[in-house]
């Protein structure tokens, strides 16, 4: 679907979140002509959605955010057990469908990675192909990088994923050396075949709009927000 983007990552605190609040910034400041539409499909325990109200004017419930929520802080189906309840993928995709009929564009925040459990049979990973998402990979910036962003890839690639890139993400303060050492671009996109459409840099405060969306728009933005990025380059001119 062409009016989406799935925000997924390589497992948790990855910064999907830093990069979707980036994005959502970007889009209240420079797209104010389009509408947008925001998603964390299902959520354990209090997060994101409760962020994204915290920071933005959305103009929607906490169920068109969240349709799925539990209390506890688990994986899905872990969550979904100890309350008595199952995982209702068609609740989900029902609300998804009624929200991409209002907005021109809708992000969509994935829980956990690629390959983070909604059901005792689904993944991230699923939900990705079968809806149809393009999707773009968070790897956090940090020893390790390049194996996840390669096992991620081999993941989404095997899964039918329609992956649109790996944006990079400081999870720690780090220099420009330290970024280069663990995360290399030339050679991420060597062994994934992949584009990294962007780094994101380590930010002490990362709810900070106005800074959230000035990180936005060093970005590949013709990837992520692909019909959008035109009409903003001319607003910031």
């Amino acid at each position: 679907m062409m009016n989406s983007l799935l925000i997924s990552g390589t497992d948790t605190e990855a910064g999907k979140t830093v990069l979707t609040t980036a994005l959502i910034a970007y889009w209240k400041k420079y797209c104010s002509s389009q509408s947008l539409g925001v998603m964390k499909p299902l959520q354990s325990g209090v997060g994101d959605r409760e962020l994204y109200s915290q920071l933005f004017a959305l103009e929607q419930s906490p169920e068109e955010i969240t349709p799925l929520y539990f209390e506890a802080p688990l994986a899905p189906p872990i969550a979904a057990e100890q309350e008595g309840r199952r995982v209702e993928i068609e609740k989900i995709w029902a609300a998804f469908c009624n929200l991409q009929q209002q907005r021109d564009f809708i992000l969509v925040e994935a829980v956990g990675g690629l390959g983070s459990p909604i059901t005792h049979e689904l993944i991230v990973a699923d939900l990705a192909r079968d809806w149809r998402l393009p999707t773009v990979l968070v790897v956090p910036i940090r020893l390790g990088a390049i194996t996840q962003a390669v096992s991620n890839v081999a993941l989404a690639r095997r899964m039918g994923v329609n992956l649109r890139g790996i944006i990079l993400n400081c999870v720690q303060p780090c220099n420009q050396q330290e970024i280069d050492n663990w995360s290399p671009t030339h050679l991420i996109e060597s062994l994934t075949q992949i584009p990294i459409l962007g780094i994101i840099p380590y930010l002490e405060n990362p709810h900070d709009v106005n800074q959230l969306a000035q990180v936005a728009t060093n970005l590949d933005l013709e990837q992520l927000l692909p019909h959008l990025a035109l009409k903003a380059s001319v607003a910031l001119s």
